[in-house]
């Protein structure tokens, strides 16, 4: 890259990033540069070998590598610049991006608009205050994949794995596969906090235990780790005084929650969401700072990477729109809050001038079999949704048609179960 400015700048190369930059390109805009900090593109989906990404997307199950070549071979049909190797630092309110490049050097440019597309991290032993000394022997659940699934490294023989994430599932299927004895899934909530084919295909199918209600209360070792103490706990979700047991293990994975990436978000004056920990937007994805929008896992997490594509693709298409006219100016904003069951929900704002059906993700904060989500505003009920099941570990979406936003100045999104 030699240049100090460009139209559309994409921070990072994952899905979103390169959903984001190709429905751009497919709209008409021909200055795009991604940037991305790891040494190839594809996000997480190069060490996610195991499969079943694809089905909404493409109508066929692929695994992750799979998944981030069909994009990566898109973008190499057009004049799209992708920097591997270059992390960037800053990006101010003005749009100005100052990175870092192993081929490039240290860079310093401006852009007409930005996406933000910078995914997310695992939580860490030390966010979760896991009481024990640090002895060698405990990862992430993404640390470990990548050891096994891109180094070639197996992490250990007897594993306990906290938390039942996704990955922290797919982690115990892919132990139990390469030799290891994976003595426990534990899980504090009393309910999995991964998609339930994972439950069954991961843990189910291999005969791993799930315990619920359950945490680690003390890691056992020093210089390597030799067991860990598990305690029941109580609806507060505090230990339970005499529950405890022991557990043999060398190896302790974290499936703990991930966390949006948003330092830079925050440099640029992004306003965030304490629900999500991303970025506040409206339905064209579009953060309060001018030209600048989010998607993916940076906004939210999601469980399918499907999801993350389609909202790469429509920040991509606004982004574009914004290129080209320009941003309207906004005179008010339906706010879009979480009622009773609802966790958070995205889009946070919803422009009173918008004329197409707007898709609103979000997550249910318990486990609901026959239930119903209801939307309502300040004169009442307006609409409601059948859903046979919904739990935590599985994004929820619904679509509210444009005539539905004409009066108010806020939608609440509410769940409940169907007593009869």
């Amino acid at each position: 890259m030699n240049k100090n400015h460009v139209e559309l700048a994409v921070i990072g190369a994952g899905p979103a990033g390169m959903a984001a930059a190709l429905a751009a390109w497919e709209s008409g805009i021909r200055d795009i540069v991604i940037l991305e900090r790891g040494s190839v593109p594809g996000g997480i989906l190069p060490q996610c070998i195991h499969n079943g990404f694809g089905l909404h997307r493409f109508k066929e199950e692929l695994t992750g590598p799979e998944y981030a070549g069909r994009d990566l071979e898109l973008l190499k049909k057009t004049g799209v610049e992708i920097l591997c190797n270059t992390m960037v630092l800053s990006i101010s309110p003005d749009r100005c991006i100052d990175a870092v490049g192993k081929e490039t050097g240290y860079l310093s440019f401006t852009a007409d608009s930005i996406i933000l597309a910078m995914g997310c991290r695992e939580r860490t032993a030390g966010a979760i205050l896991l009481e024990g000394s640090r002895p060698s022997g405990i990862f992430s659940a993404g640390t470990a994949q990548r050891y096994i699934n891109i180094e070639g490294y197996m992490v250990g023989k007897k594993a306990v794995i906290l938390g039942s994430g996704d990955i922290g599932l797919i982690m115990a299927r892919r132990m139990t596969l390469e030799g290891a004895k994976v003595e426990a899934v534990v899980e504090l909530m009393p309910y999995s906090n991964g998609l339930t084919r994972n439950v069954v295909q991961c843990l189910e199918d291999y005969n791993i235990p799930l315990y619920l209600s359950h945490t680690v209360t003390k890691v056992h070792g020093d210089t390597r780790i030799s067991g860990v103490s598990i305690t029941k706990v109580d609806e507060n979700r505090i230990p339970i005084a005499g529950s405890e047991f022991d557990i043999d293990c060398d190896t302790l994975l974290l499936s703990v929650g991930l966390i949006p990436e948003n330092e830079l978000s925050k440099t640029a004056g992004v306003e965030l969401d304490p629900r999500t920990n991303g970025a506040v937007v409206d339905e064209n994805m579009q953060t309060e700072a001018e030209g600048i929008f989010a998607c993916g896992n940076v906004l939210h997490v999601h469980d399918l990477v499907d999801f993350v594509s389609a909202e790469g693709e429509r920040a991509g298409k606004s982004a574009a729109e914004y290129l080209k006219n320009g941003t309207a100016k906004k005179d008010s904003y339906i706010l879009v809050k979480n009622g009773f069951g609802v966790g958070y929900t995205v889009p946070q704002r919803i422009s009173t001038n918008c004329k197409t059906p707007v898709t609103v993700f979000f997550r249910v904060n318990r486990v609901y079999k026959k239930s119903e989500i209801f939307i309502s505003n300040e004169k009442g009920e307006m609409m409601s949704f059948k859903r046979e099941r919904m739990a935590p570990g599985e994004m929820e979406k619904i679509v509210i048609s444009p005539d539905k936003l004409k009066s108010g100045n806020v939608i609440i999104i509410g769940a409940r179960a169907i007593t009869q």
